[in-house]
């Protein structure tokens, strides 16, 4: 029995690790695609540089990390409104104003499938 339990153990332990891997690997992606970007982003009605954007993010996603489990949390808590004035968020990129959650999943979406198409096929063929 003690057998069985340790490795159910083991694997909680290892699908624990991976997924937190994942979701640090998601949110590195979406700070620096934020921080690359050419995109405006206006937060409070002011415009703000990509780079400071990325470092408005960072600090808090910092603030906020150990409530978040998923890159979609990640998303809400530190890109969508403003805490202060509950203000969305938006970018403007090559002239067309979107809001950064929806942006920043679209994002997420096509790196996750990026990344699905990069891993090793199981299939024998």
């Amino acid at each position: 029995m003690n057998k069985y339990l340790m490795i159910s153990v083991m694997l909680l332990i290892s699908f624990g690790a991976r997924a937190t891997d994942n979701l640090q690997q998601e949110v590195t992606h979406l700070l620096n695609f934020v921080k690359s970007s050419s995109c405006i982003f206006i937060r409070n009605g002011d415009e703000h540089s990509a780079k400071d954007a990325a470092k408005h993010i960072q600090r808090k996603y910092e603030h906020y990390e150990d409530d978040i489990q998923t890159a979609e949390q990640f998303i809400e808590l530190s890109a969508t409104k403003s805490t202060m004035s509950g203000d969305i968020y938006h970018v403007k990129c090559n002239g067309v104003k979107q809001t950064s959650q929806g942006w920043l999943t679209n994002e997420l979406y096509r790196f996750r499938a990026q990344q699905e198409n990069l891993q090793p096929s199981n299939a024998a063929g």
